[in-house]
């Protein structure tokens, strides 16, 4: 990495941090030091031995360890994370940081001594209970906005004040309305809200697929994907964004956030394109599209996977190989984006006497690759994901003793400890925020509501159905994490298609895929945000260029609705090919009608040619495919022709 242009240097990495702090609220921690520090970091390092230890050779019940899980998340955001983010500098808390600290370790501690009496009667609440329940709810909102930012604080807010007024509420929405006591026994005492099961999620797959992810950040993993995407796409047409596309989807393989990823390979990519001639916004809405992509690619897609096994009840290697041709579709459709900008524009590539080569780079650092064989195989062999999240773990500690400049030392080790579990602190206070949204939902029936609701407005016509829960997950997910976006989506939206005969693991791929779009749609597009803000773009005109180039996600949701084979259900080979095949037109077809270029640039009617070519694969069927082969096939021989004719000059080169 350090061999292409100095561009890895400490300027770029403090901007990227700056802007990561300002658009992503999990970035803004305390940089604490002295026994503050100590007492963290020791509070952190436990909070993952306690989850190695209970993945291991732990016998706890479930309940028992969603409530640790969370005793040693929210402890640690009142410690770790400021009241006010413009505090977030300082090295130290306050009496009242320690206070409420205090009280999340007293309303966990009691749920976990009392569990037996609890069960014991029934779990009939106590007049202390509601007391803690109170304060338990009122705690964990201020976490969530400390630590995620006030979007979903506000949204479960809402949903808390249905269960209540729910009376009040518009005529298609009413209810009875619960008392206080119902509302805290459902949300605090049962499993049913706050531990209910995305917290059990969060405490089990999630935390170790992200401690997972910090052994192998701590060994060097990615600068290892960055040098491997360098020495692979750096040398073509346009690499540096080639090189993003690439370093983005494989660090977003183990990175739970689309932000974070955008600041973390945009300080070095987009640079990088902004020198080879790319357009600044254009830059950083590659970045972030290729980063957003991350949250869809197998195997943690941003923690979703594991919510979605639980939701859907089925196999942890059901989801991940569901989601392999969709995620690799999408990162097809930004590549050929990326690919006609630069032939259009006649951008080259890097020098390749200043990239790494391949060979170099798997001869230091390939052996970073195993753990990750390690995970796949165990899955594919039928182990659980915890058992191969903390193998994987465990090979990590030992393959990165091949080399000194990857080896973890003991006090890296407790660094990966560390940083792992504050990694996973927003996680944890995300998915227990959303249980007030899925306890609502089992409350009150809302999802049933909704989904009713649609049905009615769309006349029970499955695409203006699907639609409307497009429009409706885009509003939803707009600036919530990865995991809390799909529990929201899959809860209140997801219904609607069931109901209509959608195959279950394809509504929930629906929703999940239109949630994490609200990254680089307009207006609230967070990841495009940061990467305008690494390359010195304006924001707005990032974001319209981000979703233009996302747009194969766009449509992606459609074709494995009606055509459920791409999620590999069901499909036989023969039809799978036919399917995938169609699939690449469309995408291609796409791009060339979003980039207004094929082989040359575009007619006007060229470009409509190629949209409605692309739209007609969505829909399955021999009449539509060879409409939108046609299209393209049309399109490429005019457009060749022309191409020859400019090079014989008989045309002039000039854009049409």
């Amino acid at each position: 990495m350090d061999r292409v242009g100095g561009l890895d240097n400490r300027v770029e990495q403090q901007k990227a941090q700056e802007l990561l702090e300002k658009y992503d609220a999990e970035s803004r921690f305390r940089k604490l030091s002295g026994w503050r520090g100590n007492l963290v970091g020791g509070w952190l390092v436990a909070m993952s031995l306690f989850h190695l230890y209970a993945a291991s050779i732990g016998v706890l019940t479930t309940n028992i360890q969603r409530t640790w899980h969370l005793l040693f998340a929210l402890t640690a955001v009142f410690l770790l994370f400021p009241f006010r983010s413009k505090a977030a500098k300082k090295d130290s808390f306050s009496w009242v940081d320690l206070l409420l600290a205090m009280l999340a370790v007293t309303v966990n501690g009691y749920l976990i001594l009392a569990f037996d009496q609890i069960v014991m009667r029934g779990a009939k609440v106590t007049p202390l209970e509601m007391v803690f329940g109170t304060i338990a709810i009122l705690l964990l909102l201020e976490a969530g906005r400390r630590v995620l930012g006030w979007g979903l604080p506000i949204l479960a807010s809402i949903f808390l004040l249905y269960c209540y007024f729910g009376r009040y509420a518009p005529a298609m929405f009413q209810h009875r309305g619960y008392s206080l006591e119902r509302i805290i026994q459902h949300m605090y005492v049962v499993p049913e809200g706050i531990y209910g099961v995305a917290l059990g999620v969060s405490a089990t797959f999630v935390f170790l697929f992200i401690l997972f992810g910090a052994f192998l950040n701590i060994s060097g993993g990615a600068r290892f994907f960055n040098d491997l995407a360098l020495a692979l796409a750096g040398k073509y047409a346009g690499g540096p964004a080639k090189v993003a596309i690439f370093s983005s989807g494989l660090l977003g393989t183990i990175n739970g956030s689309s932000i974070a990823n955008t600041a973390t390979t945009g300080a070095f990519t987009i640079p990088l394109m902004k020198k080879v001639g790319y357009k600044p916004y254009f830059a950083g809405a590659v970045e972030a599209s290729a980063s957003t992509g991350g949250q869809i690619m197998p195997p943690v897609m941003g923690a979703a996977a594991f919510i979605m096994t639980e939701f859907l009840g089925v196999p942890y290697k059901t989801i991940i190989t569901a989601a392999l041709v969709p995620a690799v579709l999408y990162y097809f459709g930004i590549f050929m984006s990326v690919h006609l900008t630069a032939k259009k524009e006649g951008l080259k590539g890097l020098p390749p006497e200043v990239l790494p080569q391949v060979k170099e780079v798997m001869k230091t650092r390939g052996h970073l690759l195993i753990p990750i064989v390690v995970i796949i195989g165990l899955l594919i062999a039928g182990f659980t994901p915890v058992f191969a999240a903390f193998w994987g773990t465990i090979s990590v500690v030992l393959v990165s003793q091949f080399r000194a400049d990857t080896r973890i030392t003991f006090p890296k080790l407790i660094l990966a400890l560390r940083d792992g579990a504050r990694s996973a602190l927003g996680v944890a206070i995300a998915c227990a925020i959303v249980g007030f949204v899925i306890g609502t939902s089992s409350l009150t029936a809302l999802g049933l509501t909704v989904s009713n609701n649609f049905v009615e407005m769309a006349h029970g016509l499955l695409l203006p159905t699907l639609i409307l829960a497009m429009i409706a997950c885009l509003i939803l997910g707009m600036g919530l994490p990865t995991t809390a976006n799909y529990i929201v989506t899959s809860t209140i939206v997801a219904p609607a298609l069931a109901k209509l005969g959608v195959l279950p693991i394809a509504a929930h791929f629906f929703v999940f895929y239109f949630g994490i779009l609200a990254d680089v749609t307009p207006p609230v597009c967070l990841a495009a945000f940061t990467g305008a803000g690494i390359a010195g773009a304006n924001p707005t005109r990032t974001g319209i260029e981000a979703t233009k180039l996302s747009l194969a996600a766009f449509i992606l949701p459609y074709m494995f609705v009606y055509s459920p084979q791409l999620l590999l259900q069901g499909v036989h080979f023969f039809d799978f090919i036919l399917l995938l095949a169609t699939a690449l037109i469309g995408i291609v077809a796409l791009a060339g009608a979003t980039m207004n270029y094929l082989f040359v640039d575009n007619k006007f009617y060229e470009r409509i040619i190629l949209l409605g070519g692309a739209l007609c694969m969505i829909y399955p069927g021999a009449i539509t495919d060879s409409i939108g082969l046609g299209s393209l096939l049309l399109v490429s021989g005019l457009q060749l022709r022309r191409r020859q004719r400019i090079s014989e000059g008989a045309l002039p080169s000039v854009k049409t």
